[in-house]
């Protein structure tokens, strides 16, 4: 005779009797990404105690002198230290800045994108603006480097040919606009990939829409302008306050493979600016001391990101 079981036992005791609750099984499946948070995010921050310390490489940690606020106060008390992240700080808000006004530029590719009519050329057009996105800022700069370098570049030769230039002129060099270019480079990049979120949102709007719409006569600029866009705007605001709280995190690998003598005072985010001071200039207790006021000032941001979501949307995003 087989047992009866019991639906309304415990939650307890359904775990004793072999059976696991809804909400501890989803908790066991988040259990992998939550253990690799812990030793990628939250492990590191141990590392936050080089500020206190005067490290010297080859030394260890509890070795070194320690100093306790020193290096938080040069930060203020220092002109030449404090000239210097004044100068980063402006190149990464600049940058971001920029970023963030391009942002729109995804959502109008992906509308666009869905307007056209040929799907075997949709798909190459898809395939091919994505494809960046997979490459590294080597490679980048490598393609970079064959357009516009002086001697072998494919600009040069055009411009020296049409008569516009009488030599060639070392524009990768150059620190003229180079907000604007490696805000131009990061489009072209992640346009592609950066449109794919927007394109499923217009894939989940109710066809009857459209349907309704034409049935009033509107044409495909309407549906774009009155249907389409709107059914986007959701998605692109939840993004746009992700991208505000992230806005000084804009990463070093691109601007690192650009960099050079002459464009480094343009060119400098806080990122690469930690990396220059601490693995190459050996200063690894400013260089975490920068770096703290960088996580201090993205959680602030986090935090106002948050609170203008209440305030337009009504819900938060955290």
């Amino acid at each position: 005779m087989k047992p009866v079981l019991n639906n309304n036992l415990p939650k307890s005791v359904a775990i004793k009797s072999g059976r696991i609750s809804e909400r501890y099984r989803l908790f066991l499946y988040a259990s992998p990404l939550l253990l690799l948070v812990l030793l990628f995010s939250y492990l590191p921050l141990y590392g936050w105690v080089y500020a206190f310390f005067n490290v010297r490489p080859g030394f260890s940690l509890f070795s070194s002198e320690f100093v306790g606020l020193k290096w938080f106060r040069s930060l203020v008390s220092n002109p030449t230290q404090t000239a210097e992240v004044v100068r980063v700080m402006k190149n990464t808000m600049a940058m971001s800045t920029l970023g963030i006004v391009t942002s729109i530029f995804p959502v109008i590719f992906a509308i666009l994108l869905t307007e056209i009519r040929s799907k075997r050329f949709k798909k190459w057009v898809q395939i091919l603006t994505t494809l960046p996105n997979f490459i590294s800022w080597v490679l980048v700069f490598s393609i970079a480097f064959m357009l516009l370098s002086v001697d072998s570049g494919i600009i040069n030769k055009i411009m020296i040919s049409l008569g516009i230039q009488d030599a060639g002129i070392n524009y990768l060099a150059s620190d003229s606009y180079i907000w604007l270019k490696m805000t131009l480079w990061s489009l072209w990049k992640g346009l592609g990939w950066g449109a794919i979120l927007y394109i499923a949102a217009i894939s989940s709007i109710d066809q009857e829409l459209y349907d309704a719409a034409k049935v009033d006569g509107a044409g495909r600029f309407r549906l774009m302008w009155h249907i389409t866009l709107p059914g986007v705007m959701p998605t692109y605001f939840v993004l746009l306050l992700l991208s505000i709280a992230n806005f000084i995190n804009n990463g070093l690998e691109q601007y690192y493979v650009f960099q050079n003598p002459i464009n480094k005072n343009s060119i400098e985010v806080l990122d690469l600016y930690v990396y220059n001071i601490g693995l190459l200039g050996s200063n690894f207790s400013f260089a975490t001391t920068v770096s703290m006021l960088k996580s201090l000032i993205s959680i602030m941001l986090l935090f106002f990101a948050n609170r203008l979501s209440k305030l337009v949307r009504g819900e938060t995003i955290i």
